[in-house]
């Protein structure tokens, strides 16, 4: 279901002013970094990502249809953003042979969240979820973490809602067999 704020926003972007695109960014940025974020697993690339999401939403802005959904529109971008970097980061060779040596970054958290379980079955969902391969990790994120329906998320990774229905169902499984590995580790440390 779309926001019903968002059409003044759409309006006011049309129109080129600075205030609509301001109110955007504050309502989306902290969303649209954690899925840029989760999806690359390196912050230095995200944030890369992120400015480009933004830059484009401030150049197409007077070009957006009047029925614009932003929250999807901007995924959209951000996604296409991610899929276009590792398109040309597997060009590299040299990022090629670093690969292997590269590992994901665990989520932070202070001594006092360590503690509590809670905070160590975030870690663990955090790690599953990056162990994922991308497909099955982009659609849990928009899906699960951002709450995206399912019919949008399927608009926004640009394939058919049955497509998205079993990439989804194929996540879950995926991410299920990672959540019982990472339980198995934690347990036998």
């Amino acid at each position: 279901m779309r926001d019903p704020t968002e059409k003044p926003l759409v309006d006011a972007l049309r129109r080129g002013d600075e205030a609509a695109f301001d109110a955007v960014y504050a309502r989306y940025r902290a969303r649209v970094l954690g899925f840029l974020l989760r999806l690359s697993g390196r912050r230095d690339v995200a944030e890369d990502l992120f400015q480009e999401t933004w830059v484009k939403l401030a150049r197409h802005a007077p070009r957006l249809q009047e029925d614009t959904d932003l929250a999807a529109w901007l995924f959209r971008v951000a996604r296409n953003a991610w899929v276009s970097h590792r398109r040309w980061s597997m060009l590299d060779v040299s990022r090629l042979l670093s690969l292997e040596e590269e590992s994901l970054p665990t989520p932070r958290t202070s001594d006092a969240e360590a503690r509590t379980d809670a905070a160590r079955a975030v870690a663990g969902l955090e790690r599953a979820i990056a162990s994922l391969p991308a497909g099955s990790r982009e659609v849990l994120l928009l899906v699960g973490v951002e709450g995206f329906e399912q019919e949008a998320a399927a608009a926004v990774l640009g394939i058919s809602y049955e497509a998205l229905r079993q990439r989804l169902a194929r996540a879950r499984a995926q991410l299920a067999e990672r959540l019982a590995m990472v339980e198995t580790k934690e347990a036998l440390a």
